[in-house]
């Protein structure tokens, strides 16, 4: 997790052991490391309670923003909250 200043802080977990040899599989498979993966999701789930600065986003994110075009207004928090709601239960 990133503190204000850009620092990295250790955060310790405790997650069943099956669960994480496969979170660690899916990672490696989408080119991430675990603790990427975790912090981008929580970036993702808290997106209403914080304002994500660009600097805080991985490099990844930071490419894709701004590639879909489209003539509607659509707020795409809320779509992208409902779909994570969707796929994680939350």
């Amino acid at each position: 997790m990133k503190e204000e200043n850009g620092m990295n802080t250790k955060l310790t977990l405790t997650i069943e052991k099956e669960v994480i040899k496969i979170a660690k599989e899916y990672a490696k498979e989408k080119g991430q490391s675990l603790s990427e993966m975790v912090e981008n999701y929580f970036k993702l789930v808290t997106v209403k309670r914080i304002k994500i600065k660009e600097e805080q986003l991985s490099p990844k994110v930071k490419k894709l923003r701004g590639i879909i075009k489209t003539n509607e207004k659509l707020d795409y928090k809320q779509i992208l909250t409902e779909e994570l709601s969707k796929k994680y239960g939350v």
